[in-house]
């Protein structure tokens, strides 16, 4: 069934829906009880989420690096056992251990939503058919995408990366009406190559 996604999606956000920090300070609240790795760097910093009374408050709070992920790979930095994760991705890991990110059912039902929320802002409808050129695989990109565009019933050509004639050749073929990939990967087929013609 497709989700008729119009109105919500274009919200203006108010920097005073955010000014009181409460929902960063669930967020504090739950990795400092549940993730042993925030407890000892709040320790460090000699902050508690209580502390967080306002967005500002949140300089006072260490930041996650990309040393720390790696220093916790791969499971962690996980906020929820692992038997309550459906999903692995990844990171492609070229300049050291890849970074690992564990899904729960919820959290892909968030995702879908919001990608499907920005698909609608960008105009996309369930009369799209979306071909999506981003690798399938540890990359986290090409799913969330996937079944963004399938909630809100377009439908959907899962290419993934590589072969530009044959990308070409489907794009034209199966009259794909939006492309998701990178700018990077667009660029052979901007100007007078466009596959649409």
């Amino acid at each position: 069934m497709a989700a008729r996604m119009r109105g919500g999606e274009r919200l203006t956000l108010h920097y005073g829906d955010l000014a009181d920090g409460s929902a960063m300070r669930n967020v504090l609240e739950r990795v400092y009880a549940t993730v042993p790795f925030y407890k000892e760097s709040f320790r460090r910093a000699g902050v508690t989420p209580e502390m967080l009374k306002r967005l500002d408050d949140l300089r006072r709070f260490p930041f996650t690096l990309k040393q720390d992920m790696r220093d916790n790979y791969p499971y962690g930095l996980f906020a929820v056992p692992l038997d309550q994760i459906v999903r692995i991705h990844a990171s492609s890991g070229t300049t050291g251990k890849p970074t690992v990110v564990g899904y729960t059912r919820n959290d892909l039902n968030i995702w879908t939503e919001l990608v499907a929320r920005f698909m609608t802002a960008a105009g996309a409808t369930e009369d799209d058919i979306v071909h999506i050129a981003f690798g399938y695989g540890l990359f986290t990109g090409a799913f969330g995408l996937h079944y963004g565009a399938e909630r809100i019933g377009a439908s959907v050509i899962p290419m993934s990366s590589g072969n530009t004639d044959k990308q070409i050749m489907i794009m034209q073929d199966y009259r794909s009406s939006a492309l998701v990939c990178t700018p990077a990967r667009s660029e052979p087929w901007s100007g007078s190559e466009n596959p649409w013609q």
